[in-house]
């Protein structure tokens, strides 16, 4: 049976019809209106009835960036929408004859990952999504952990540094600030400041009138050393975080996944460096697999359909 996958982005709506499988039958996209939770309505039914027309579907997944309450239910807060408190499925099964659940993105992008991507064929996997901010999903025993109010797996907001740079979240500190993509802009930034390896950065800067995520793929792709060492103090971030993950969620598997991770090795080989580094009783604990995600830019549709189909047929 299909079941639909909704993502909404702060500056997109992505949706797809989505079999049993993982695979996508049919897709859509629209820009988000962010400051009108009315209009996300509206937009995202609309999407929701294209992508149904002519076949039977049951089941709606609505994956957000934001706390979800555990009923999936309700919004408490998400960051990049005007939505507090919001009861979106309420909404959405007003005007839809379907089983709607709504999820955070991070779950559904890890959930699908889990099911149709690289963690296929574990039980206990940790996904880190690695964007403007950092994200995260855990699987334990092959189910997806939520919390106890539905807000666990916030991962980009572990502590790492105490009292270390100041967080959107209000807290300082946190991994968010030293493993996303704007941690890396900031990291590329210092190293131009330097001069040396960092030339190149600064060049791309005095050029463009500031340096972007853009110019600094750029150089990654080109293993300029400048681009690289920034990858690899994000990357020793990253691999600390994962150190503390593991003591308390032992998985077999991290996921690293988002726009940073593109990467590959030149990502992954610096975590697993400074994870090796910071692992408790290193030598007498099995060493996880860290992989990059496959699914990219479909994970969030995908997990999201899948989660509500494996809802609805839970009822």
């Amino acid at each position: 049976m299909h079941a639909v996958g909704i993502d909404i982005g702060g500056t997109k709506i992505a949706g797809a019809l989505v079999t049993e499988a993982g695979e996508i039958v049919r897709s859509d996209r629209t820009p988000t209106p962010a400051g009108d939770p009315g209009a996300i309505v509206d937009a995202v039914v609309g999407m929701i009835e294209r992508l149904v027309e002519g076949e039977e579907v049951r089941a709606a997944g609505v994956a957000a960036a934001g706390f979800i309450d555990e009923q999936q239910s309700t919004v408490y807060y998400a960051p990049n929408i005007s939505w507090r408190n919001e009861p979106f499925r309420d909404r959405l099964r007003e005007r839809l004859d379907l089983d709607i659940t709504i999820d955070n993105d991070a779950n559904a992008a890890g959930w699908a990952e889990y099911r149709f991507g690289a963690g296929r064929g574990v039980k206990n996997m940790t996904m880190l999504t690695i964007g403007t901010g950092v994200g995260g999903a855990i699987i334990v025993d092959g189910r997806l952990l939520r919390g106890g109010f539905g807000a666990g797996a916030e991962l980009g907001h572990l502590r790492v540094v105490p009292g270390g740079l100041p967080c959107g979240c209000g807290a300082r500190g946190c991994i968010e600030q030293y493993g996303s993509g704007r941690a890396l802009l900031r990291m590329a930034n210092e190293i131009a400041d330097v001069g040396g390896i960092g030339l190149r950065l600064a060049g791309l800067r005095e050029h463009g009138g500031q340096l972007t995520g853009q110019h600094v793929a750029k150089l990654i792709a080109e293993q300029d050393p400048g681009a690289i060492q920034a990858l690899r103090e994000l990357g020793g971030w990253l691999g600390q975080a994962c150190a503390s993950l593991s003591a308390v969620l032992d998985p077999s598997l991290f996921v690293l996944g988002g726009g940073v991770a593109s990467a590959g090795d030149l990502l992954l080989d610096p975590i697993r460096e400074a994870y090796l580094a910071h692992l408790p009783a290193r030598g007498y604990h099995p060493e996880p697999s860290f992989e990059t995600a496959q699914l990219v830019n479909d994970a969030g549709v995908v997990g999201a359909a899948d989660l509500a189909r494996l809802h609805q047929q839970s009822r």
